[in-house]
């Protein structure tokens, strides 16, 4: 399952040259409010939401979802988060767009974008961040009606309203296509899911045969167990 990492170490402040333009510092702050922002979820992120960096850039994030109640109950749906270069700036909003196909009325039906301007019209960096957003992004999966802001899907709303059971049905069809796709994985995405193999059985066992007692588990018998596991052919 996706996790969460946070950095094992955050730097207590920025380290710029002295002779930073005022544009480079501006900017180097705001790459550190990303990273704190980042750490932050480890222990504030909406339960069931799971987030990870891509490798490659400080901005670009990929998650997943697994709704456990409600209409879209047992959907895993996959997104990803882009934050503009000015992020943590006043209007200068995150970008989420799902990989899953999500019927839903804040969630434009051809491009997956989460409607996020509809829920902050306004972004303001000292009230709004990851966690907010994530929260938005959580909430939709479980609203049981439908607001005027909900306008991204009209379709998906009209039917919300008007014809309950084939609401429902769509939103079934599309929890049972994120189940489908869900062991797909795009190029350079870093919350991946892979198929059971016996190695993953193996360690299963091993864990639950020799970590009884929770005072002997340490980061070492883990790393072995770990060892033993994936040399099973």
């Amino acid at each position: 399952m996706p996790s969460t990492p946070a950095s094992k170490s955050t730097p207590s402040k920025v380290a710029m040259s002295p002779i930073a333009s005022e544009e480079e510092r501006e900017q180097a702050l705001r790459d550190y409010k990303v990273t704190i922002e980042y750490k932050h979820l480890k222990q504030h992120a909406p339960s069931g939401v799971y987030l990870v960096p891509s490798l490659h850039d400080l901005r670009h994030f990929y998650g997943v979802i697994f709704v456990r109640r409600g209409p879209f109950t047992n959907g895993i749906f996959k997104f990803q988060i882009r934050l503009p270069q000015k992020y943590n700036d006043v209007n200068q909003w995150p970008q989420i767009v799902f990989d899953s196909y999500v019927f839903n009325p804040h969630v434009h039906p051809t491009t997956g974008e989460l409607d996020v301007k509809s829920a902050y019209p306004r972004w303001d960096p000292h009230r709004h961040y990851l966690v907010t957003v994530l929260t938005f992004l959580k909430k939709i999966f479980y609203l049981k009606s439908f607001g005027d802001d909900a306008a991204a899907n009209p379709e998906a709303k009209a039917l919300s309203k008007d014809d309950a059971e084939l609401y429902r049905k769509k939103v079934e069809s599309c929890v049972r296509e994120s189940q489908k796709s869900v062991f797909v994985n795009d190029p350079g995405c870093t919350a991946r899911f892979t198929e059971e193999e016996l190695s993953h059985q193996v360690l299963r066992d091993l864990l639950k045969r020799q970590l009884k007692d929770s005072t002997q588990v340490n980061k070492q018998v883990v790393l072995n167990m770990i060892d033993k596991a994936s040399k099973v052919n």
